[in-house]
């Protein structure tokens, strides 16, 4: 474990370090500003026609017939939720909060803003590139866009399949970090403070569970994930916002913490690791990536799937589903936990001695009694639970890509029985492994947005043009041509 451990800080300085946050943020700014400040300018739109429009497309599927394989866009937001709303919204805050100050928490929205639409191009491209295998399901992902999308740029065809493995495997070994050990490591952690309940016990019930809906399929994951991200969402913000009210004297100076907390202010003593703008930026940013995952072209398996054929529309999903994540899951656990009195919020120093899911479930305690940390045990079962799902489907698409289709169901096999080693592993180690693994996928998955920064402006061009204008411009979207979609990337 020592060795593991070694080798794992030595990677996680370098996809951690100063170039991986760079190529994160530069990717998220370039995004912002080749599509006008989208998130922004049109905010009112993407949120009428991705919540707003929540109902209208909830039953809708592309095609008729039993053989159909796609799934809603609501379907398709709620299985990808399932794997971003997790415990990096409870576990991942406190964390930030605990090493690097209520700063951090600002710089997860700076994350979460530019974030949004680097989320939004990861959906444009990976509806753009996506194929059908031989079973009639959707592909899409990194691996498509960096393969048929960068390799078709002159010059780079060795790139982008090199690329397009490198970004499979990273998935693969992500998969098993930020969406199965660290996730059933927090259940089963939780389950045994708040209920007794062996982390052995834990995981046999974990493992039969998760065999029963992940060997059934994307269509069973989706039919899941919807009836439960809802449910859990709606349950924890209502909680949080309890809470919340409850402090409400003390909210001008939870945000006055953060603010302060993220251009250095520095504290002394308490439990804060790290100091300083340099300390709050970083956490800010792994934890806001390991919550909302945007930059590391994740979400996107799923979304690919949707019945859509517009690629901006299911974009503006991507836009909505980092926004509902950081913006509104993650702001309202921190204030929960910067309004409880956990925290000093002159000097931004801990209070409490507790650490990550239990120092939200003492402050869920302030309001709500010993009924407090049950409620989190509970809520951290269901988001990481679901997280688990989710990203099942995203490893299995990566092992797909590489291995082919028939050979899915052997990850599948493995990803279950890895539910079981996880939730007696070290946390510790199974978060800095999540870290690492995230960082390793998010390098390619970057290098190919940028680079094809140039088709998902002009997809969104167009789509403006039509939609806004009432332009006649031929629609840019999976339907269009081979040859004309080779083309148009080698000229962006």
């Amino acid at each position: 474990m020592d060795v593991i451990t070694n080798v794992n800080d030595v990677i996680n300085g370098v996809v951690w370090g100063p170039i991986g946050l760079c190529l994160l943020f530069i990717a998220g700014l370039l995004m912002t500003c080749r599509t006008g400040i989208f998130q922004i300018r049109h905010f009112a739109y993407w949120m009428k026609h991705t919540i707003g429009a929540i109902f209208s497309n909830r039953h809708v599927t592309a095609h008729t017939g039993k053989s159909d394989r796609s799934i809603s866009q609501f379907q398709s937001l709620c299985t990808a939720l399932a794997a971003t709303v997790g415990t990096g919204n409870i576990v991942g805050v406190a964390g930030a909060l605990i090493s690097g100050g209520p700063g951090a928490i600002f710089w997860m929205w700076i994350m979460a803003f530019f974030g949004m639409m680097t989320n939004f191009s990861e959906n444009v491209l990976g509806i753009f590139y996506r194929k059908k295998n031989e079973r009639g399901e959707w592909c899409g992902g990194a691996m498509y866009y960096l393969k048929d999308g960068l390799g078709a740029k002159k010059g780079f065809q060795t790139v982008g399949s090199i690329l397009a493995v490198l970004f499979s495997c990273f998935c693969i070994l992500a998969s098993f970090g930020i969406g199965n050990m660290s996730q059933v490591n927090s259940i089963a952690n939780n389950m045994n403070a708040a209920f007794g309940l062996p982390n052995h016990i834990t995981g046999i019930g974990l493992v039969i569970l998760s065999a029963l809906v992940i060997l059934g399929g994307l269509k069973r994951v989706a039919s899941v994930t919807e009836k439960l991200v809802p449910t859990m969402v709606v349950l924890y913000l209502l909680g949080s916002i309890v809470i919340i009210f409850s402090n409400i004297t003390a909210v001008p100076a939870a945000f006055a913490a953060i603010f302060k907390g993220a251009f250095g202010a520095k504290a002394v003593g308490g439990g804060i690791i790290g100091y300083g703008i340099k300390s709050a930026l970083t956490w800010g940013f792994k934890r806001g990536a390991f919550s909302n995952e945007a930059g590391l072209g994740s979400s996107v398996m799923v979304h690919s799937n949707s019945n859509v054929k517009e690629p901006v529309q299911q974009g503006m999903w991507g836009i909505f589903e980092v926004f509902m994540d950081t913006i509104v899951v993650c702001t309202l656990t921190a204030l929960t936990l910067l309004t409880s009195g956990l925290v000093n919020l002159e000097t931004g120093t801990m209070i409490s001695s507790s650490s990550d899911a239990s120092l939200v479930g003492e402050a869920f305690g302030t309001v709500f009694g010993s009924a407090g940390p049950m409620f989190i045990a509970i809520s951290i079962l269901l988001f990481a639970y679901s997280t688990t799902l989710g990203w099942s489907h995203y490893g299995s698409k990566a092992f797909e890509y590489l291995f082919g289709t028939n050979a899915v169901i052997i990850y599948k096999l493995v990803f279950v029985g890895m539910i079981f080693v996880g939730s007696t592993m070290k946390l510790s180690l199974a978060w800095a492994l999540s870290d690492t693994f995230n960082g390793l996928m998010m390098l390619p998955n970057l290098v190919g947005v940028v680079a094809l920064s140039g088709t998902v402006a002009k997809i969104t061009k167009n789509y403006i043009a039509r939609y806004f204008h009432g332009s006649n411009e031929t629609p840019l979207y999976s339907a269009f041509p081979e040859i004309q979609r080779e083309q148009m990337t080698k000229n962006s």
